[in-house]
């Protein structure tokens, strides 16, 4: 047997569970039901029209897009004749996307014309090179959603490799230029197989996606459909709209970034809805404050499961529901045990374990690794020193194997010569029950070199003086970790993965003191 086939691509997977269930909804949009053999037939259809446009092996496909079925089956469609596919994400600028076409080299852009279609119209023009399909009519580039129905049907055929290049997802760039993470076609299927076989999806699933699926949300819609399940799209995060929406379509999965779980808290409505369907809520992408994650196993109920993992791989880790026990509090703090579909280890500096329950680096090896960053070979090098992925993520393992991620070894503040973990700070601050959101730095300091500095947000309505957080801090961490600063503010920054931009902290901080904050 060939080598490429002895793995299962994504794209096998896909169009095996489309044929499986082709009379049950895969999605639900806002206007209609799509049923999976019409999702089948679509992805036929727009390979066809792919094909007519010149689609070679190997090329770069770029798609841009709310959260449209249509959208996810025409990445499905190019992927599945050997192109690569990498998405550009919808919150982000301009200029991000100019350069993430320009990195990879893309040679074809599908554009949601209803949801981004001003964005597209710039980018055509910047790109003149480029060649444009639009979903839906635009005043430029072609309608593949006119041309496809033009086609009539069409089979859908599987063309990729398994170890061909499937993927180029751009990191969030938190610590510096975004990088392109090379995933082959089947590391992308066992991530799938892995979240069906991990998470605690319900039995037949009816998903909820809100964050936009062309990032983590979208690691869902293959186990979803695996299962036989419906995936319901929204096209942004509006929390009345979502509580009304799990009430109404009985959702019993979703997945959440933790701001949306604070906002889901403060939000007023929160109690007028029926929720009571949820058995599942992944949340990840940043650290969740454990007051605020007891407060919503509360409110919400005992339901949710954190995962851990990055572009580079995913998933790493899980935190099963049974560990969201308010009885064992401290457990709130992990991120969970790592997967079983890789080899997990906590390292040093060089690249020896460390002894149990101390820190160490998360460093990772198996099938659902990257392959590269794109065209990157200095940072490719460093990234999978040793033959490990070195996640950049500080962690402890408790005796049961429980991972508890101390903080990114970026994000350490060396304060007089002792580490500070702005994680642990920052559970302290949260803790309050004042505080919404907090997040801590290293600011200069002529005495210490570095001095923790605090940023707070605080729930609406509520007051609290700097000194007296400071003072909690004090008391539950010692006077090394006690913020020499902290401010209020009404809001953090944010990247467009929705993670808090702490880059954007530091810049406005280390700003003329010579110091490269990336």
């Amino acid at each position: 047997m060939n080598a490429a086939h002895q793995h299962p691509t994504y794209c096998g997977l896909v169009l095996r569970a489309l044929a499986r269930f082709p009379e049950r909804v895969a999605f639900q949009t806002a206007e209609r039901p799509v049923r999976y053999a019409e999702a089948a037939d679509f992805i036929g259809r727009a390979q066809a029209v792919l094909q007519t446009a010149g689609l070679q092996r190997g090329q770069r496909v770029a798609l841009l897009s709310a959260n449209r079925w249509d959208s996810w089956c025409a990445g499905v469609a190019a992927q599945a004749l050997g192109a690569v596919v990498t998405s550009l994400h919808p919150l982000g600028a301009l200029d991000a996307h100019l350069y993430q076409l320009a990195d990879a080299e893309a040679s074809l852009l599908i554009v949601d014309a209803h949801g981004f279609g001003a964005r597209g119209g710039e980018l055509a023009a910047r790109c003149p090179g480029l060649q444009v399909l639009t979903l839906g009519p635009a005043d430029y580039g072609r309608d593949l959603l006119r041309l496809a129905e033009a086609h009539g049907t069409a089979r859908a055929l599987d063309l990729s490799q398994a170890s061909g290049i499937a993927t180029l997802n751009y990191t969030g760039g938190t610590t510096g230029q975004p990088k392109g993470v090379v995933k082959t076609s089947a590391a992308n299927a066992l991530m799938s197989l892995t979240v069906m076989a991990e998470f605690e999806l319900p039995r037949r699933p009816s998903f909820l996606a809100v964050a936009p699926i062309s990032h983590v949300t979208g690691t869902n819609v293959l186990p979803v459909l695996c299962k036989g399940g419906t995936v319901h799209l929204l096209d942004r995060f509006d929390p009345e709209r979502l509580l009304a929406t799990i009430a109404r379509e009985r959702i019993n999965f979703a997945l959440m970034v933790p701001t949306m779980v604070y906002v889901l808290l403060d939000h007023p409505g929160l109690g007028k809805h029926d929720l009571s369907s949820l058995e599942l809520v992944l949340y990840g992408a940043s650290p969740m404050s454990p007051a605020r994650l007891g407060e919503a196993l509360e409110r919400i109920g005992p339901v949710f499961s954190q995962l851990y993992g990055q572009s580079e791989c995913y998933p790493i880790a899980a935190l099963p529901k049974a560990d969201h026990d308010p009885a064992r509090p401290h457990l709130l703090a992990a991120c969970g045990f790592a997967s079983a579909a890789c080899e997990v280890a906590l390292l040093d500096d060089q690249l020896q374990p460390v002894p149990q329950g101390e820190a160490g680096e998360i460093c990772v090896r198996g099938g659902m690794v990257m392959a590269e960053y794109w065209r990157q070979p200095e940072r490719t090098a460093e990234a999978l020193a040793g033959g490990w992925l070195h996640t950049g993520d500080v962690a402890r393992r408790d005796e049961e194997g429980r991972l508890y991620i101390v903080d990114r070894k970026k994000d350490m503040v060396v304060s007089g010569g002792f580490n500070v973990y702005p994680r642990e700070v920052e559970d302290v601050l949260s803790s309050h029950p004042a505080v919404a959101q907090a997040a801590v730095i290293g600011v200069p300091d002529a005495k210490w070199g570095e001095a923790v500095k605090a940023v707070v947000v605080l729930r609406p309505g509520q007051q609290v003086e700097a000194e007296t957080l400071m003072a909690l801090v004090r008391e539950r961490k010692g006077a090394l970790h006690a913020p020499k600063q902290l401010v209020f503010a009404e809001a953090l920054p944010q990247t467009a993965l929705g993670k808090i931009d702490k880059k954007a902290l530091r810049a406005q901080e280390w700003a003329g003191s010579g110091r490269n904050v990336a």
